[in-house]
């Protein structure tokens, strides 16, 4: 079971959605990496309007302009551990932003594949019931 609680550092990558890295989506590369770091966890956020260095307004309102929009990928664990997959990034990120941001993990617990009826899930992976 996974627990994170305290100070934590949260990396923030932002590239655009048609990023590749050997073919593959680049946020898709940054998630498997940071799994196969074990770190704590990995989420990727679409944008649906935004513009970066190129200064060219990406939105999804748009249809023309719907192409490349903002992604988000957001990383939190123990700043050690960031730290340490700070070089990984560094290798796929040719364009983009990466943020570090200071942040405190308030309740962080990974399922232990027990049954938890309060919230009507179970721990089985992939399997929820309402």
């Amino acid at each position: 079971m996974t627990r994170l609680t305290g100070s934590a550092l949260r990396v923030t990558v932002y590239v655009g959605e048609n990023d590749t890295w050997h073919h593959k989506p680049l946020y898709t590369e940054i998630v498997h990496r940071a799994h196969a770091a074990g770190l704590a966890g990995a989420s990727v956020f679409r944008g649906i309007e935004g513009f970066g260095a190129s200064s060219l307004i990406h939105t999804s309102r748009l249809l023309s302009l719907s192409e490349d929009l903002p992604v988000a990928v957001v990383i939190v664990d123990t700043e050690t551990r960031v730290r340490e997959f700070l070089p990984q990034l560094d290798e796929l990120i040719t364009e983009g932003l990466v943020t570090l941001d200071h942040c405190e993990v308030i309740r962080y617990v990974g399922r232990d594949g027990t049954q938890d009826t309060s919230r009507g899930r179970t721990g089985t992976k992939g399997k929820k019931s309402l």
